[in-house]
């Protein structure tokens, strides 16, 4: 073997998440063939990706926008919680790349407000699909050229919506309750995660949208996109925020 050809233990791990056995099986030959990634396994449904991930730690998840309406849910369980997830140890989620996306820009922003690292339209070529995979390794974001105008005016939005509100400052307790608001969960599943009473919560996030200057949760996630809150490490501290 040569000098510059990776061992395969050492290399990268993925778990392939496409409802088209025939694409999982044509993604694992090429990966393993050019000696890119090791395949840790396959799913066909969400269900089974997840059961995968509760027993397997991959250093990237590939998984593909044909699962649907329900995928923005997934990522958010897998990135943000679900509570019997929390990872109190600090270990974080595995990266997730999507691919095979849309035009549709409402699933785009909610896969990036779900947490996806990296999102790839379905026109792009594996090359840019393995680009998308390194950069997540590297523990950088992708977005495939087209959605980067989606990405931006939803950024300006926020500018405009936000004017005259700069230099806002958040203690860790309210960047940790931005990021779970931001990642769609209710005040019940937020209550649930973190030990508290759900009246506790309803009053701590009134009191943080007054400190944003914004009215609702979807202004809230727009601060969190635009400021960059959904990029740092989710660590759930159950019970951090005293019960009022």
């Amino acid at each position: 073997m040569q000098a510059t050809t990776k061992r395969r233990t050492d290399l990268s791990t993925v778990i392939i998440g496409d409802p088209h056995a025939a694409v999982r099986q044509s993604f694992r030959h090429y990966l393993e063939s050019a000696g890119r990634l090791r395949v840790l396994g396959e799913a066909g449904e969400l269900s089974r990706l997840a059961s995968l991930l509760e027993w397997q730690q991959p250093d990237v998840v590939l998984v593909s926008a044909a699962f649907g309406p329900g995928l923005a849910h997934f990522v958010r369980a897998i990135k943000r919680l679900p509570p019997g997830l929390a990872v109190a140890d600090g270990s974080p989620a595995p990266p997730l790349v999507v691919y095979g996306l849309g035009n549709d820009s409402d699933v785009v922003l909610a896969l990036a407000r779900a947490g996806a690292e990296a999102l790839v339209s379905a026109e792009a070529s594996v090359q840019e699909l393995v680009e998308a995979v390194e950069a997540v390794l590297r523990r950088e974001r992708y977005v495939s050229p087209r959605y980067g105008g989606i990405l931006l005016r939803e950024v300006q939005r926020w500018s405009v919506l936000h004017e005259g509100h700069t230099g806002v400052r958040l203690t860790r307790r309210e960047a940790q309750l931005l990021q779970l608001v931001a990642s769609g969960l209710s005040n019940k599943e937020i209550a649930d995660a973190l030990s508290l009473a759900e009246s506790t919560v309803k009053n701590r996030l009134s009191l943080l949208f007054d400190k944003l200057g914004v009215k609702d949760r979807t202004q809230a996630a727009i601060f969190a996109l635009a400021n960059g809150v959904l990029q740092q490490p989710l660590v759930v501290e159950r019970a951090s925020l005293p019960e009022a």
